[in-house]
């Protein structure tokens, strides 16, 4: 289990341009960090290069202990601004998925479901779901295959003030289990320990 996240003098660009440089973060076991920064400042490419979908130009990224790619595989979920939810399937279709992806058991799908108030939802079409039903499905992801850090991406955006409280709650459940999120955020992470600015 990921116990600790470290980002050592980090520097990316994108398409020649320089997003930031010498970012440095040290995240442990029951720690929230909200990214901040304004738009193009690189939040969501750091989440990226944090869970190895890209590649920084400098520094490092570590997990404790665990070797990264093993953290990567087995010991984080992303979640990213687009819900990468396929939009014609139906809402358990897509929830089945990702959790049999996620090495999940029907137990902790339908503990899900619950937590979220899906039920009604999953004979549904994706395509047919408003923006926060949408994100909820998503999330759902995070509480049927438990992993320890979250990296999540403007997680609140689509979310009523009700949601919004409750995603707090589950967060705090989270972490007070030991586990660790990044988020790249505009509104405030509900209970987030620390704030990383990307300055841009």
């Amino acid at each position: 289990m990921i116990n600790a996240l470290t980002i050592e003098t980090a520097a990316m660009r994108r398409g020649g341009r320089l997003l930031f440089s010498g970012v440095s973060l040290q995240l442990a076991a029951g720690e929230a960090c909200a990214l901040t920064g304004p738009n193009g400042s690189g939040k969501t490419s750091l989440l990226r290069a944090v869970s190895g979908l890209a590649r920084l130009e400098a520094g490092r990224v570590g997990f404790g202990e665990i070797d990264p790619a093993d953290a990567r595989a087995e010991g984080l979920h992303l979640l990213g601004h687009a819900d990468g939810l396929k939009s014609g399937r139906t809402a358990g279709e897509e929830l089945a998925f990702w959790a049999r992806w996620s090495g999940a058991g029907p137990d902790a799908a339908d503990a899900a479901v619950e937590a979220l108030e899906l039920r009604m939802l999953l004979p549904l079409e994706v395509r047919r779901l408003s923006a926060g039903q949408r994100r909820r499905l998503a999330l759902a992801r995070l509480l049927a295959a438990p992993r320890a850090l979250w990296l999540l991406d403007e997680p609140l955006s689509p979310l009523d003030a009700r949601w919004r409280a409750r995603f707090a709650e589950l967060m705090a459940g989270h972490l007070a289990g030991g586990g660790l999120v990044l988020a790249a955020m505009h509104d405030p992470l509900p209970g987030a320990t620390r704030t990383l600015d990307l300055i841009g």
